[in-house]
């Protein structure tokens, strides 16, 4: 009697699969397998050249390993300044413009015209990847880091703003109502209502934006938006393995700084 109770309790317990069909299930599996593997296998692939990247690879791992502060020290501190001011700066304003596009696009507190217009905002600024705005923006305006302040900026925009306006469009609306209930207009729901809500979220997704915003800062600089990415190309392209090794150690205990900083901050805020 335990035995058949044990075998109708597995049964019951038992996840139902996606498609039930076996055979149809198997020949999926099959046919994406056959696939990948196909595709895996017309990928084209120059074996000498590959021998031969392992040698430059390696010499890399060596820059790497005995970094070289010292050669081009001038170099790289105007080039980390660069791109934590384009990261400070682009957070800030990308946060600022970010807040009322990121209410204006929450279905259950924008009107109609106000929320399509928002998300026409955010799927802009969601389409294109940083490094082809920042060839944009410096063929518009030059090379430098105005151009990386622009691509960051425009980058943060539609982050934050599709998030927010997720966590808006997921309040509790019991809360809303109540201030709604007792007269309050549409600023005070927004203040009283959703703001509690969404701000420790917020804080934690600005927080996460800079942390981006610095990596991607040296993404762009390879393509002449300013930043220790202008630095970093340089020192690549002079086979300078060793100076690149050094500024690649700065990203890396810079970003740590960061994550751990973010960290403290998300949880005195919660």
């Amino acid at each position: 009697m335990a035995e058949t109770m044990t075998i109708g309790k597995s049964r019951r317990w038992r996840k139902k699969p996606f498609i039930e069909n076996a055979r149809l299930r198997w020949g999926l599996y099959i046919g994406a397998l056959t696939y990948l593997v196909l595709a895996v296998s017309s990928v084209p692939v120059n074996w000498d050249r590959v021998w031969e990247g392992l040698d430059r690879g390696w010499r890399f791992v060596e820059g790497f390993l005995v970094p070289d502060f010292a050669s081009r020290w001038g170099d790289i501190v105007q080039g980390m300044q660069e791109s934590l001011t384009m990261t400070v700066t682009s957070t800030v304003v990308g946060i600022l413009i970010s807040v009322p596009i990121g209410i204006g696009a929450a279905r259950n507190i924008a009107p109609a015209p106000v929320y399509a217009i928002c998300r026409g905002i955010i799927a802009i600024s969601r389409s294109f990847q940083e490094i082809i705005i920042a060839i944009l923006f410096v063929a518009m305006f030059g090379f430098g880091p105005f151009a990386g302040f622009l691509t960051l900026s425009f980058a943060t925009i539609g982050f934050l703003s599709k998030l927010l306006a997720e966590d808006i469009e997921d309040i509790d609306e019991s809360q809303a109502e109540a201030v709604r209930s007792t007269g309050g207009g549409w600023w005070q729901i927004v203040n009283y209502a959703i703001q509690p809500q969404v701000m420790p979220r917020l804080i934690g997704l600005s927080l996460y934006r800079l942390d981006i915003n610095f990596r991607e800062s040296a993404v762009i600089g390879i393509v002449g938006a300013g930043g220790i990415g202008a630095t970093l190309n340089t020192a690549i392209d002079r086979y300078e393995y060793d100076t690149a090794g050094a500024i690649l150690i700065l990203i890396i205990l810079i970003v740590m700084v960061a994550e751990y900083s973010s960290g403290y901050v998300r949880k005195w805020v919660q």
